[in-house]
């Protein structure tokens, strides 16, 4: 590795770099779903965006109003931590990180090649395809955003911290945290009315995916898990389209 590389994965691998990367994708998934279903009803939207929402509700606040400024407050935490790199940030790391991130939904997607089959089989009842095209887009950037936030920055972190402390070694903790997140990542898909038809294919599939997305988050960070994920679906529904 060159010392220009070696430089651009030691600088934006932090929390500055993937709360700036990752922005677009929220901003975006809100406006998107705002266009495309003014009335406001959750017709279509991400499963954890639901439960968020739903708790917001719960409380008493517009869920919408109440993300934006948990955002803004999140951000502007962020930004005062990481006020000494903020000074030395450089903008062309971000079409890097989104190319970087290209590049994995690549891979997982030549990894995941042979189900290809299994995808095509889906499509024909899968409700995704009476969406438009603005829904799927929203649906696309949501999944990379909600679900890396909640699968990644929550269940992998929080399982790490907890594993590394019952087997006393961060090697087995990451590897237990990453296993157990992967299924748990896959298993959610089944469930609940909106939830999918159990088969063990799109099962080992969904399994493999959150493997993959856990080792980037690992790697990586937050920001570049989130593109991964919203790019390889985004090739994923332009395939199946």
């Amino acid at each position: 590795m060159n010392n220009h590389a070696r430089k651009y994965f030691e600088n934006t691998n932090n929390l500055l770099y993937s709360f700036l990367v990752s922005l677009p994708l929220f901003l975006l998934y809100e406006f998107l779903i705002i266009i495309s279903q003014p009335s406001g009803d959750a017709i279509v939207r991400i499963s954890v965006d639901v439960w968020i929402k739903t708790l917001f509700t719960y409380l008493g606040v517009n869920a919408v109003s109440f993300s934006l400024l948990l955002v803004a407050i999140i951000g502007l935490f962020i930004l005062y931590k990481e006020r000494e790199r903020l000074r030395e940030l450089k903008f062309i790391y971000f079409p890097v990180l989104i190319l970087e991130a290209t590049i994995y939904a690549i891979v997982v997607a030549f990894i995941s090649q042979h189900l290809v089959s299994f995808m095509l089989n889906m499509a024909a009842s899968d409700p995704i395809n009476s969406l438009s095209v603005i829904q799927k887009l929203a649906l696309s950037l949501g999944a990379g955003l909600y679900e890396e936030l909640f699968f990644r920055v929550i269940l992998v972190t929080l399982f790490i911290l907890i594993f590394t402390k019952i087997l006393g070694k961060k090697w087995a903790g990451i590897t237990a945290a990453v296993v157990l997140s992967a299924l748990l990542f896959s298993a959610v898909h089944y469930v609940g009315s909106m939830g999918d038809a159990f088969t063990l294919g799109s099962f080992m599939y969904r399994f493999l995916f959150g493997l993959i997305l856990n080792g980037v988050y690992v790697w990586r960070g937050f920001g570049v898990a989130a593109w991964t994920h919203a790019i390889y679906d985004i090739m994923v529904i332009a395939f199946l389209s």
